[in-house]
């Protein structure tokens, strides 16, 4: 089926992304390893990071998706693309206006960011200036974002899927520029990653305009006005801005706790970047896929197909996050030793980023369905009702932290993460239940259950093959032996689960092949 289509368009890409991603944070690890510059260079990119998501891809996405395929269907493609440029003005002054804000104060705001960092202000000054140079971000990602919706709503996916990744060529060209030069000094490697994140951002701003253009779509900055379309999207956008907003304060409470132990930043994020490879695949997929999708039908007044795609997703979603859960729950230590345990990034920091990694999991399936939830209140012009959820996970996630943090340590955090993702699902499905918006059909309960037989099959497996290659993952055995062992552990838990798929009903793997290829 078409929606098929489009996850494994956005999908495919995502692993592109997210595999020059791993070669980046490889290369940070091994020329900054988990040191002051690097808590300090992943705080600076936070900042537009987290503003990023809060301004554009949450709030502003989720808002002008369902107005924009309106116009679209309704009144016709000028005036869609009218209404684009508008929305493009307005988001541009007030993002500008913010940016200009932000770097006057971007001291305070470090504090509030890492006060952990105070007590060392080298580093203090050093994570303000980083985040002064990598702010501008904000604003060519914020452009990236309206064109990204735009042409997601046109049902082109690949271009907007593949231009995350020139973040990542830029960030792994200029650290090998760094190590071909000998370019040792940490600090200068600091400010060079911090350029190279800003420049990125206006690399992406021209490959999505691009590709608007060659659909005919030029959008002209204009004189921001307040007509009744840039009324509702502010109406739309609002409680969508305070849903994010609760998010990244979430994130900010963990940074904040994190900065109390030193490293901790560090161990957070590159378990993370690891938990997002999954997420980035499966959840940012199917709901950048699915919104314009369920947008389209509910304007055809199409129930029952409505129905049938939320199940579809839903399904798609399970058949991959499940296994991926599982598999990084147990084989963590493997996955972190092999890919990052090397250079300045020691054993200790591989086995603290392991633990994470594994707290981080059990969580994944929730951050996965809640992308896929998500676009059922959006396509429907519901901002609010996801706002106050993620408004109660937020507070759910903050006490966890704190007091997980003072129980179990550095790992507390990940485990709250974890936590409060099952809470924001819950609260989100029994809501769209009570509605009557939202009910798994039988082909979907059928599905569900050889998806959970065939995990656990995996599972066993994985533990097996990790137990049994464990000692080809030590240091000693070089790093070619080392990746051969993962990729037999990783194909094996693989094999392992495409023949109990098939065995169980979780899949068909022929009928699955034709839906991706359009046949």
């Amino acid at each position: 089926m078409k929606l098929y289509r489009g996850f494994a368009t956005v999908g495919g890409m995502t692993v592109i992304s997210r595999i020059l991603g791993f070669v980046r944070d490889v290369l940070i690890a091994a020329v900054l390893g988990a040191s002051s510059v690097t808590d300090a260079f992943f705080v600076a990119f936070r900042v537009p990071n987290m503003f990023r998501r809060l301004f554009a891809e949450g709030a502003f996405n989720g808002a002008f998706i369902p107005l924009f395929t309106k116009r679209l269907h309704e009144d016709g493609p000028k005036t869609a693309q009218d209404f684009a440029a508008q929305a493009l003005s307005g988001l541009t002054l007030v993002l500008v206006a913010f940016t200009i804000l932000a770097e006057i104060a971007m001291p305070w705001l470090m504090l509030l960011l890492a006060p952990g960092f105070a007590d060392e202000p080298d580093k203090f000054h050093l994570a303000v200036l980083l985040a002064r140079i990598a702010l501008p971000y904000l604003v060519f990602m914020s452009w990236v974002a309206l064109y990204n919706g735009l042409l997601n709503a046109l049902g082109h996916f690949a271009v907007v899927a593949f231009a995350p990744s020139l973040l990542n060529v830029v960030l792994i060209a200029v650290l090998l520029g760094l190590i071909a030069t000998g370019t040792g000094e940490q600090t200068i490697a600091g400010v060079a990653l911090a350029w190279g994140v800003a420049i990125s951002g206006l690399l992406q701003v021209a490959i999505v305009a691009f590709a608007a253009a060659r659909l005919g779509i030029r959008l002209k900055l204009e004189r921001p006005k307040l007509t009744p379309d840039m009324k509702r999207l502010v109406a739309l956008a609002v409680p969508g801005l305070i849903a994010g907003g609760m998010a990244q304060i979430s994130i900010v409470i963990s940074t904040v706790i994190a900065t109390l132990q030193d490293r901790v930043v560090s161990w957070l994020y590159y378990a993370d970047r690891i938990f997002q490879l999954p997420l980035g695949l499966v959840g940012v997929a199917v709901g950048v896929v699915l919104l314009p999708d369920l947008t389209y039908k509910l304007r055809a007044g199409d129930h029952k197909a409505v129905i049938e795609s939320e199940n579809r997703a839903l399904e798609f979603a399970l058949l991959l996050t499940l296994p991926a859960a599982i598999a990084l729950f147990i084989a963590s230590g493997p996955i972190m030793r092999v890919l990052f345990e090397r250079g300045a990034f020691t054993t200790i920091d591989a086995r603290a980023t392991a633990e994470m990694l594994s707290a981080l999991a059990l969580g994944l399936p929730a951050y996965v369905l809640i992308k896929v939830l998500h676009p059922s209140f959006f396509a429907r012009e519901d901002t609010k009702t996801p706002m106050i959820f993620a408004g109660i996970a937020m507070a759910a996630n903050a006490a966890l932290s704190l007091a997980l943090f003072v129980m179990l340590g550095a790992v507390g955090i990940a485990i709250a993460t974890a936590l409060a993702g099952w809470i924001d699902v819950a609260l989100l499905t029994t809501e769209l239940k009570r509605r009557g918006e939202f009910a798994l059909d039988d082909a979907f309960r059928r599905s569900f259950i050889g998806i959970v037989l065939a995990t656990a099959a995996m599972g066993l497996s994985v533990w097996w093959l990790t137990t049994g290659l464990n000692p080809w993952f030590a240091a000693e055995n070089g790093i070619f032996v080392q990746v051969l062992a993962l990729m037999a552990l990783i194909a094996g838990g693989l094999l392992t689960y495409l023949v109990a798929g098939t065995l169980f009903g979780a899949m068909k793997p022929k009928i699955l092949l034709k839906d991706l290829l359009g046949r």
